[in-house]
């Protein structure tokens, strides 16, 4: 397993700084925010070619809503998504992060004929389908993200996501465990990864108190035990505050918290 930190988290101006600031604390990949990302193709990998800390994955950034009631904004998010699919391909990263709704549900309830639920899942099922294919093509793939029930009324638990990717049956849509909002929706964090083991493709790390690791009451060593039993050697990145007025030091505190949580 390889510590990633999101890139606005690292310490520097520039991001061959960040980068050099993430080795230096002891992470091995960095993760970016979709917005944008296309006219950085070229300065990401000229930093990051035969650099310790590599490309991890894409974090969303795409307009639009793929669950949304209009059609524009669902066409402008697959749109998005596609086209940061094969931005994670070519940058060789594990794939882009979605969400596929926040907040409550933006397409209308039909009772009886529908739930406003069902219309979303069976649309999300859809759109996984064309997206399973970008990701195909470009040699990634999507990661669906559950969030919590604060965040979210669709895609909850690890399972909640393990069942689009079973449907599917694509190995290129796959989910994000993301110990926060595991430590509020799931019932036992270890057994939900070891449930959903064979779609984990990224992790995300915050503290209960989406703080730094370390910085809270999460237990992260029986949920890194759990990862190491399903053979998940991926990243594993920051997506969390950072109180420390010294960015650097915060970041390597926590690195060295997670290293040895790690340990046996």
């Amino acid at each position: 397993m390889k510590l990633a930190s999101q890139e606005g988290l690292a310490a520097g101006n520039t991001l061959q700084e960040k980068l050099d600031a993430l080795a230096e604390a002891g992470y091995e990949g960095i993760e970016f925010w979709g917005g944008g990302l296309a006219e950085r193709t070229d300065e990401i990998r000229r930093a990051c070619k035969d650099h310790p800390v590599q490309p991890a994955a894409i974090c969303a950034g795409f307009q639009g809503c793929p669950l949304d009631a209009d059609k524009r904004e669902r066409d402008k998010a697959s749109a998005d998504i596609c086209r940061l699919l094969e931005l994670a391909g070519e940058l060789n990263m594990a794939g882009l992060i979605v969400v596929p709704v926040f907040g409550s549900p933006r397409i209308p309830d039909l009772s009886p004929l529908a739930s406003a639920v069902q219309l979303e899942m069976d649309l999300l099922l859809k759109l996984c389908e064309d997206w399973a294919h970008a990701a195909e093509k470009a040699g990634t793939a999507v990661l669906l993200e559950p969030l919590n029930r604060y965040e979210t009324h669709l895609l909850k638990t690890l399972q909640d996501a393990a069942g689009i990717c079973e449907k599917i049956g694509s190995p290129h849509i796959k989910i994000i465990a993301d110990f926060f909002h595991m430590s509020i929706e799931e019932a036992s964090m270890p057994h939900a990864i070891e449930k959903a083991a064979k779609h984990i493709a990224h992790v995300h790390l915050a503290d209960s108190n989406r703080l730094l690791p370390g910085l809270g009451h999460t237990d992260f060593k029986s949920g890194f035990n759990a990862l190491k039993n399903i053979g998940y050697t991926g990243y594993m990145s920051l997506e969390c505050g950072n109180p420390n007025t010294d960015k650097m030091q915060g970041l390597k505190t926590s690195a060295q918290f997670m290293k040895q949580q790690m340990m046996p």
